[in-house]
């Protein structure tokens, strides 16, 4: 039996091949307003879905709340809905001194310590990677558009405030640079349910620059935010 979507409130149809999403509804707002002929398609309980055009495809943007379980239902629900693709485009927290405010980092894997990813997968570890292809051609957009870019495996937490400098060079000595909360469980699903995953992130905050520690607002993320979304975007519909 088919399952169907319990927490948005969708029909097929409703929600395009392709769907980006973001764990703040001002960055879902702010995707949305960059689409054609954009049409509400749920709120119920918060989640935010918008489903639109850019360059003629359609495209769905959709708010996936904060860390593994929230962004885990968002995921399935989608892909219930038809969605073939997923990319996460959120922020992160810099680890490293080469990554500024406003940068981007792609993600070309994910380091977990489990968290609801063990409901999925009891009896191993499932390397939480993404679509290959699709991940190259967010790095050579980002190269083409000339903006500042690092690919590279972030770690994705289960808990926002449990960061400390032993956490930092613990995670650093292992080829971490980047800190964030989602992209594990959507690699993940997306090997496990059979859809396209990738994920670009703009630094909010670092957790190694003391000028920078503090986590800028959506508002000030904004314009790096466009630039940001508008590779994402480009390279989803060409």
């Amino acid at each position: 039996m088919e399952r169907l979507p319990v927490n948005i409130r969708a029909k097929p149809g409703d929600v395009a091949e392709v769907a980006i999403t973001a764990g703040d509804p001002a960055r879902v707002e702010q995707l949305a307003s960059m689409l054609q002929d954009v049409k509400l398609v749920n709120k119920n309980r918060g989640l935010l879905v918008y489903t639109g055009k850019y360059r003629g495809k359609g495209v769905t943007v959709a708010m996936h709340g904060i860390g593994g379980p929230s962004s885990a239902i968002v995921f399935e629900e989608l892909h219930m809905l038809g969605a073939k693709t997923i990319v996460r485009l959120g922020s992160c927290g810099a680890m490293v001194k080469e990554l500024d405010i406003g940068d981007v980092v792609i993600a070309t894997g994910a380091a977990c310590t489990g968290g609801s990813l063990k409901m999925y997968i009891p009896d191993g570890i499932l390397p939480a990677v993404p679509d290959i292809e699709l991940t190259h051609k967010l790095i050579e957009k980002c190269r083409s558009e000339k903006l500042k870019h690092l690919a590279c495996v972030v770690f994705s937490s289960d808990a926002f405030y449990a960061e400390d400098p032993k956490f930092v060079e613990k995670w650093t000595s292992r080829g971490v640079k980047a800190v964030e909360m989602e992209c594990a469980t959507l690699f993940s699903l997306g090997l496990l349910r059979g859809f396209r995953t990738a994920s670009l992130l703009v630094v909010s905050d670092s957790l190694v620059k003391p000028e920078q520690m503090e986590m800028v607002t959506a508002e000030v993320l904004k314009p790096y935010v466009d630039k940001a979304a508008r590779v994402v975007l480009d390279v989803l519909t060409e």
